[in-house]
């Protein structure tokens, strides 16, 4: 389905994008989809957020349906079934919640708390229905998704799902220690690291039950697709920093692409902006070039058999939804909440989390 024309913002008015920031090959070759279940996943996914405990209730009412959260995964796995795209999606709210969380442990330098929450997470990563009434409501949400996540392919998906998120968890832990010490990690470093806090192979895994299929080996490493997919999010990832580089800057973060390049390769703030933004514009045009050879590694894969065509079609489902991430991405930077810095009374404080970190007394 198309998405709305504007916005998908209970109002929807003209998104403007800043000039610095606009890319008008997303706009012009990248049309934007949006999942026809999108009205009530915004709604369940809500509703979900409450029952968890995962935010306030006034902050749910107030900032949930603005933080476009739900938006950006209906504008990803656009042809997932429902009860899928309805776990990834609680999952997905439940990622920026854990963000924030880790963010105000930082802020407040809480590492006992975030080295409890830490263990806890690995654990309920591997025994998740040991963990749905934990006291911690993150970490109980956590292993609610989860279990849902898992319920979808065979167990060897889950593993591999399980291994990638443990290294999310400890990429989370080295960015904690990056921020409290003040350490800058190079531009090599540091984007190694971004694969993993941005969590890129856990949304490509994602792919594969909104496909409703496991892809084997010989698909995941085949090189046309994991290029492609590569490509998708370091699409995501990058730009995500070129959004946030100016509000990073002022709050004197240590983790942004933009910053890594000013403070190691010895750029101003503008040349880091225009760097990044070459990166970024340069994702895109390779992505363009990757997205056609894993079409016709799909063509390949079709032998005229009924499992070559089956898999072949959940490899152009993946490969489909690899290009709406990058439309889904854009717009979800110029609607969401979470990226109105301006509007906010305090800078350093998004107005939908509780300044104090929640979960621990």
């Amino acid at each position: 389905m198309q998405a709305f024309p504007h916005s998908t913002t209970a109002t929807p008015t003209a998104v403007v994008v800043p000039p610095s920031l606009a890319l008008p090959v997303i706009e012009s070759a990248f049309p934007r989809r949006l999942h026809p279940y999108w009205p009530r996943l915004q709604e369940k996914t809500r509703h979900w957020l409450l029952e968890k405990r995962l935010m306030p209730a006034d902050k749910v009412h107030e900032y949930a349906d603005g933080l476009c959260y739900t938006d950006l995964m209906a504008g990803y796995y656009t042809g997932a079934p429902d009860e899928v795209l309805q776990a990834i999606a609680d999952y997905s709210a439940w990622f920026f919640v854990w963000d924030d969380r880790h963010d105000r442990y930082v802020v407040h330098q809480r590492a006992g708390e975030w080295r409890r929450l830490r263990y806890r997470l690995h654990a309920a990563l591997d025994a998740p229905r040991h963990h749905l009434h934990h006291p911690d409501p993150l970490v109980a949400g956590f292993a609610d998704s989860v279990l849902r996540l898992y319920g979808f392919l065979p167990r060897t998906w889950n593993q591999r799902f399980a291994r990638h998120f443990h290294a999310v968890i400890e990429a989370y832990d080295r960015e904690f220690r990056n921020r409290t010490e003040g350490y800058v990690p190079g531009v090599e470093e540091y984007l190694a690291l971004r694969r993993h806090t941005f969590a890129h192979w856990i949304w490509t895994d994602l792919l594969e039950p909104s496909a409703g299929c496991e892809l084997p080996d010989a698909v995941r490493k085949n090189p046309a697709y994991r290029r492609a997919a590569l490509l998708s999010q370091e699409f995501a990832a990058w730009y995500n920093d070129l959004c946030s580089l100016p509000k990073e800057i002022a709050g004197d973060e240590v983790h942004n692409l933009g910053i890594s390049l000013i403070t190691h390769e010895g750029l101003t703030l503008e040349e880091a902006v225009d760097e990044v933004r070459r990166r970024v514009e340069e994702c895109i045009e390779e992505f363009i070039v990757a997205e056609r050879e894993a079409i016709r590694l799909a063509d390949e894969i079709d032998d005229g058999t009924v499992s070559g065509k089956e898999l072949s079609a959940a490899v152009r489902a993946c490969v489909g939804n690899m290009r709406d991430w990058f439309s889904s991405v854009y717009w979800f930077h110029h609607e969401s909440g979470r990226y109105m810095v301006d509007s906010w009374d305090d800078r350093s404080t998004p107005p939908y989390v509780t300044n104090e970190a929640a979960g621990e007394k």
